[in-house]
């Protein structure tokens, strides 16, 4: 997929298409999950997107911002996107009520290359908020479960109260398809946590992973990423194999105004999926 091939105007990458916000979830605090619509003129074409692609989502007369995509492109008619209470942009997205208007443009940045993955085991390593980009990976492949060998996912949060998407992903730890493994940093004793307690890397005593036909996914705070790479360099996973998430502070989204440039690449371009090869090749990355 190119990176505006949906696009009902390509010759100004900056208009917005028009978009409605269908349902609004609760998430931690300071988080809510926004279910958006994306409505076109021409109702014969549908918003499409891969797993790790983002959007700039604009609140009218306000300003806009970019937002990873959380949901699997999979639930086609609608977008889902975990947003952080964290400047004008979001204030105001947080005030605006279900059936409100907002402007989608996008979808930007690279995702994750999906075709390749297929036919491998898949290993996702998320810290924090890092699970809202992984989110859209993870669904995408239970839907497409036949496509993939065996499926993990490695998800760390500083207590129960901060783990995102909590009861979904406890809900995955009864199926057979995927093997769920969540812990926390540290127990409160006034909480109910039956899973692990420990930082993410702890889990990887628990998996067997053949890093010749594994592919890790890793996205979460920076601190998380050196240990996360440390331990997947450790079982021998290759550089090419190794891809991680990352995010910058993107304003454009089409390469123009160079706020998110790493050494000599653009986030909202090249990335926001790079590979270890990339950070090795630029040790501002990581």
């Amino acid at each position: 997929m190119s990176k505006h091939e949906n696009c009902s105007d390509c010759q100004n990458p900056y208009t917005p298409h028009p978009a409605r916000i269908i349902r609004i979830l609760p998430q931690i605090p300071d988080h809510q999950l926004f279910q958006i619509h994306i409505r076109f003129e021409d109702q014969g074409k549908v918003f499409t997107y891969r797993p790790g692609q983002f959007v700039m989502l604009s609140v009218i007369g306000v300003g806009e911002a970019p937002f990873s995509i959380s949901s699997s492109p999979t639930h086609e008619g609608i977008i889902e996107l975990c947003v952080r209470r964290i400047g004008h942009v979001t204030d105001a997205l947080f005030r605006l009520p279900p059936k409100a208007m907002v402007g989608i443009r996008g979808p930007y940045g690279n995702g994750f290359p999906v075709e390749k993955l297929e036919g491998n085991n898949l290993l996702l390593v998320a810290g924090g908020l890092g699970m809202a980009p992984l989110r859209s990976l993870l669904w995408y492949t239970l839907d497409n479960r036949s496509k993939f060998k065996d499926v993990i996912l490695m998800y760390g949060a500083k207590n129960p109260g901060d783990m995102l998407f909590k009861y979904e992903l406890l809900s995955l730890l009864d199926r057979t398809d995927v093997k769920c493994l969540l812990t926390i940093d540290k127990k409160d004793e006034s909480a109910i946590w039956k899973a692990h307690v420990g930082v993410v890397t702890t889990l990887f005593d628990f998996v067997d992973i053949d890093p010749n036909d594994t592919y890790a996914a890793v996205c979460g705070p920076e601190v998380m990423f050196k240990f996360v790479l440390d331990e997947l360099l450790k079982r021998n996973f290759a550089k090419d194999r190794i891809l991680m998430s990352l995010e910058r502070n993107m304003h454009c989204g089409v390469g123009k105004c160079g706020h998110c440039m790493i050494g000599y690449k653009y986030t909202c371009l090249d990335g926001p999926i790079f590979t270890y090869w990339d950070a090795i090749n630029l040790p501002e990355m990581v």
